[in-house]
């Protein structure tokens, strides 16, 4: 593709363009402007008069600038000279009352305690009972700036502190495992104490089998009453066998009662705590 200018039409063009270029070697750009690179500054520059005003807004509110102002004459906290505090500090709120009207609120009102204050100091003090000191209008600021100054000492201690993603980072390391994981060893007692506990949780699911058995009362009356055939006296405990079990010994304790209330034995005992004894009640004949 051919161009419609012909060789006589650009030499001049790029005379010019190279005519403008600085005479340095390496031909170092002082900035881009659209993309393309700026080797001079233009002469022809306008700048707006508030284009290049910077403003920092340094403080985080009235008594970190009251803070400041005292901190930097060494003013003594205790004893504040109003009038050049306040002064100075009418003089920053007028620099940036016109800029920021909603950040010089809280500076205004600041300023307006401050004058209240100076205003209090110039009149006479109120009349107070002997042995005590008046009032001192800046009392209540003094506590303020203090408190306040503490608390801002306190932050800049735990903002020195060493804070995690700030100071230092996590430290994380990939480990990468075996296909065929290894099972720990197990110890023999570890065995025994576990057969131990299978061994106690069989033992309270254990079942127990109820089997009914008929036991007669008659029956034992007159077992009972064969014992005592053709003795004087029998002990209590000789006519209950254990070896039979714990149903046939209520049985016969049962039979005994029944005996006892028939008036067919008779139950005695010679003094308290003796022993008892069982015989066949008496029957004249």
């Amino acid at each position: 593709m051919t161009s419609s200018l012909d060789a006589a039409e650009l030499a001049p063009a790029v005379a010019a363009q190279l005519a403008a270029m600085p005479q340095v070697i390496d031909q170092v750009a002082l900035a881009r402007l659209y993309g393309e690179p700026l080797f001079a500054m233009p002469q022809d520059l306008y700048i707006p008069p508030d284009a290049l005003e910077v403003f920092l807004e340094a403080f985080e509110g009235p008594l970190d600038l009251l803070l400041y102002l005292i901190r930097k004459q060494n003013f003594n906290i205790l004893d504040i000279p109003m009038a050049g505090l306040t002064r100075q500090y009418l003089t920053y709120v007028d620099e940036i009352r016109g800029r920021n009207l909603e950040l010089a609120a809280e500076y205004l009102l600041m300023a307006a305690m401050l004058i209240e204050i100076k205003s209090r100091m110039l009149l006479p003090p109120k009349k107070v009972a002997e042995g005590q000191e008046p009032e001192d209008p800046r009392a209540e600021l003094v506590r303020r700036l203090l408190e306040y100054e503490q608390m801002k000492l306190a932050a800049a201690a735990l903002n020195a502190m060493p804070q995690f993603g700030r100071d230092f980072l996590k430290a994380e390391v990939y480990i990468e495992q075996s296909l065929q994981p290894r099972f720990p060893d197990v110890n023999v007692v570890d065995l025994q104490d576990a057969w131990r506990d299978i061994m106690k949780r069989a033992k309270l699911v254990q079942h127990h089998k109820i089997s009914r058995e008929e036991l007669s009362v008659r029956e034992h009356m007159s077992i009972v009453l064969r014992q005592l055939q053709g003795r004087k006296f029998m002990e209590f405990e000789n006519l209950f066998d254990p070896a039979k079990g714990a149903p046939v010994l209520v049985v016969t304790f049962v039979a005994l009662l029944e005996l006892a209330k028939e008036m067919l034995i008779e139950v005695t005992q010679a003094e308290a705590f003796a022993p008892i004894y069982v015989r066949l009640a008496y029957s004249p004949t």
